[in-house]
């Protein structure tokens, strides 16, 4: 139910096979009798975080950091609503006694 339908790919009606065309053989001698080895490949740094530069980890600190405050700013004003509310209440509960 939940998966795509995709449609059906056509299919080519006239299959055309290319003919072999032999290609001349060209050997190149090489230009010294010394063994050559092939190059290194460069190594990678190994780990889940390797392609990650400074940028990137600044931006992520960054956000980090004013998400953090947010939450911190959020929680000082649910706190002093609620103490406001408490006082609010108890001085309406004392006018109510007298």
């Amino acid at each position: 139910m939940f998966r795509p339908k995709y449609p059906e790919a056509p299919t080519p009606s006239i299959v055309h096979v290319p003919t072999a065309v032999p290609t001349a053989q060209h050997s190149h001698a090489p230009a010294c009798s010394c063994q050559h080895a092939p190059a290194p490949a460069p190594a990678r740094p190994a780990g889940a975080l390797s392609g990650l530069n400074a940028g990137t980890v600044g931006a992520v600190v960054t956000v980090g950091i004013v998400l953090t405050a947010l939450l911190a700013a959020v929680a000082v004003t649910a706190v002093s609503v609620a103490v406001a509310a408490v006082v609010m209440r108890s001085l309406l509960a004392s006018q109510r006694r007298r």
